[in-house]
C-alpha cells in the first residue's frame, strides 16, 4: 500500500472517529438545554445546575468524588463542551452554541465545584489489615524473555491444558505447557486480550479478541479472529470473524436464536464509540452482524438464562461514561430487551464483574470491580475497589461489603481452600505502587458469610498485573492463579519507578491450600 493510499484511509478513518464525537456531543448539548431560574444562592444553584445537566448522559459525580484541582484542570474541561462551552488555556471558557447551557450558568456550576470540592480525598481505610503471607500457594514462573514483558492475557485452555499469553508489542500469541516451558507463538494482527478455545475436526482453536489500541481510543483496528492452534506456523491459520472494531475487548459465545449453531457476541470498548454485537452464524460458518446496544465502553459480559424463560439472556458491565450494569433479555426474534440494573458514577473505572451465589441461598449474587485510573483524573480514589452486591431477588442488589483496592482490576471467586464458600482473587493494575505495592494482587480467604481476610501474597516485585486467570493448569483438582505481567507504560503515578520484574512474561500462583 502507497503513503497516499495509507493517509487517505487515515484521514477517513479519523473524520469517521471525530465525526461520531460530534454526534454525542450534540447529543448531550440538547439535553443540557434548560432555562433554570437562579435564586442566588450560589451553591444550591450549582447543585441544582449540576444535577439538571450532568445526569442527562450518566449518573451523577458526587462533588466530593475528586479535588478541586482535578475538577478544574481535567473534569470541568472536559464535561464543557458537552454542554456547549468550548475551554481555552488559563481556565478561559466561550459560550460555542445556542444549546447547553448559558455562561452565567456555568460560571455558576464553576464555583459550585471550587467552593465544596476538597483539596484532598481522604485515605481509604480497609475494614481488616492486609496478612503478609502465601495462604498456601507457591510461585511458579516461566524462563524470563528477552524483552520487557507487555502481557495483556493469560489465559488456560482446559482442552488441550496449556496456557496462551499475548503480548502487547510483539502482538503474539504464545503457547506454554504444564511446565511452564514454550511451545509455539503465532503472529496476531494485534495483541489479544481475552480468548475462546474450541475443539473441533480440525484441531484445537482459539477465537481472540485482538484490541489493536489498548489506550481508550475510538480508532477502528481491533479484530475478532478464529487462530486454528494445532497448524505449525503462518498466517494460514487465522481466519477473521470481524474487523474495523473499535477495541474488542471480549467476546462470547451463545447459541442466542437455538438453531443449534454457536453464535458470538463481540463487546467493542471504545471511548466515544463501540458497542455490543451480536454474531449470529449461518449454515456455511459465516456470521450476520446486528447490534445489541451501541452504548461504548462495554468491558465485560457473561451470557445466562436470567429470566427462566429458556433462552440466553446477557448481562453487560460498561466502564466509562454512563457506567453501570446491564441486562439484555431474549426477546426470542433476535434481539434483546436492556434493563438496567446498577448504575456507577463516571469515576468509578468499572473493571470486572461475577455472578455467583455468595450466601448459597440459591440467588446469584454481584462480585464488582472499579479501579481502570487512565482517563482524566487519574488520582488515587478511595471508592475504587473490591464490592459484594447482594441479590435481593429478581435482580435487585444491594451492598452487602466492600474492600478498598487503589486501581483495582479484576476479581475472580472460587473456592480455593476446599472449605465449601467462595474466596476471591484480586489484581489492581493502577494500585498505589509507591506506598502499597501489595495491592496489585490480593487473595481474600471467606471465614463465614460475607467476612474475608485479605491475604498480600508477596509477589509484587515479579510483576505488574494487567491480567489474570484461574483454573486447575497441574490437574491436581485445585484452582490456581495465573498473572499476566504488563511490566511498563499506562502509569497514573508519573515519578514511579519499575522495582518489579519486566521480563517475566506470567507467574501462577500453584494452589497447595487443600490437604
Amino acid at each position: 500500500m502507497n503513503i497516499k493510499k495509507t493517509y487517505l484511509i487515515s484521514s477517513i478513518l479519523l473524520l469517521v472517529v471525530l465525526l461520531s464525537g460530534s454526534i454525542l456531543i450534540d447529543s448531550c448539548k440538547n439535553k443540557g438545554n434548560t432555562s433554570y431560574n437562579f435564586t442566588g444562592d450560589t451553591i444550591l444553584d450549582g447543585k441544582n445546575l449540576v444535577q439538571i445537566n450532568c445526569t442527562k448522559c450518566h449518573a451523577l459525580v458526587p462533588v466530593n468524588a475528586l479535588t478541586k484541582d482535578v475538577w478544574r484542570y481535567h473534569a470541568l474541561r472536559s464535561m464543557s463542551h458537552y454542554l456547549g462551552i468550548t475551554a481555552y488555556m488559563d481556565g478561559y471558557y466561550k459560550k460555542d452554541s445556542v444549546a447547553g447551557v448559558s455562561m452565567q450558568e456555568w460560571e455558576t456550576i464553576q464555583a459550585y465545584y471550587r467552593k465544596l470540592a476538597p483539596d484532598n480525598l481522604d485515605t481509604a481505610k480497609p475494614p481488616i489489615p492486609l496478612v503478609n503471607d502465601w495462604a498456601g500457594f507457591t510461585l511458579k514462573m516461566p524462563a524470563p524473555q528477552a524483552n520487557p514483558a507487555y502481557t495483556s492475557m493469560v489465559a488456560f485452555n482446559q482442552l488441550n491444558h496449556k496456557i496462551y499469553t499475548s503480548d502487547y508489542v510483539a502482538s503474539n500469541l504464545t503457547e506454554y505447557d504444564s511446565n511452564l516451558k514454550q511451545q509455539a507463538a503465532t503472529v496476531l494482527p494485534s495483541s489479544a486480550v481475552s480468548a475462546i478455545f474450541r475443539k473441533d475436526a480440525s484441531g484445537n482453536q482459539a477465537i481472540t479478541s485482538n484490541i489493536g489500541r489498548l489506550d481508550p481510543i475510538d480508532f477502528p483496528n481491533g479484530k475478532v479472529i478464529n487462530v486454528n492452534l494445532d497448524a505449525k506456523t503462518g498466517k494460514e491459520n487465522q481466519t477473521v470473524i470481524a474487523s474495523e472494531l473499535a477495541r474488542p475487548v471480549q467476546t462470547i459465545e451463545g447459541d442466542f436464536n437455538k438453531d443449534g449453531l454457536t453464535d458470538l457476541v463481540i463487546l467493542a470498548q471504545g471511548h466515544l464509540k463501540g458497542g455490543v454485537y451480536l454474531f449470529t452464524q449461518k449454515a456455511d460458518k459465516t456470521y450476520v452482524q446486528s447490534n445489541i446496544s451501541d452504548k461504548a465502553g462495554a468491558v465485560q459480559a457473561v451470557v445466562g438464562d436470567f429470566n427462566n424463560d429458556g433462552w440466553p439472556d446477557l448481562m453487560v458491565l460498561f466502564g466509562s461514561v454512563d457506567e453501570g450494569l446491564w441486562m439484555f433479555l431474549n426477546d426470542h426474534k433476535g434481539g434483546f430487551s436492556p434493563k438496567n440494573l446498577l448504575r456507577f458514577p463516571p469515576v468509578y473505572g468499572s473493571s470486572s464483574f461475577q455472578l455467583a451465589d455468595i450466601d448459597h441461598d440459591g440467588k446469584p449474587d454481584l462480585i464488582y470491580t472499579c479501579g481502570y485510573n487512565f482517563h482524566d483524573s487519574r488520582i488515587l480514589k478511595p471508592y475504587h475497589g473490591l464490592y459484594i452486591f447482594k441479590n435481593m431477588g429478581d435482580w435487585k442488589f444491594k451492598q452487602q461489603w466492600f474492600y478498598p483496592i487503589n486501581g483495582c482490576t479484576k476479581a475472580i471467586a472460587a473456592d480455593f481452600d476446599g472449605d465449601g464458600d467462595l474466596d476471591i482473587a484480586t489484581i489492581a493494575f493502577f494500585a498505589d505502587f509507591k506506598n502499597k505495592p501489595s495491592e496489585g494482587f490480593i487473595y481474600f480467604k471467606q471465614d463465614k458469610l460475607f467476612s474475608f481476610t485479605p491475604h498480600a501474597i508477596p509477589i509484587s516485585k515479579y510483576g505488574r498485573w494487567m491480567s489474570m486467570d484461574v483454573d486447575d493448569y497441574n490437574g491436581d483438582g485445585k484452582p490456581d492463579i495465573i498473572l499476566g505481567n504488563y511490566s511498563r507504560g499506562f502509569k497514573n503515578q508519573n515519578d514511579l519507578q519499575p522495582f518489579w520484574q519486566e521480563n517475566i512474561p506470567f507467574v501462577v500462583l500453584e494452589n497447595n491450600t487443600r490437604k
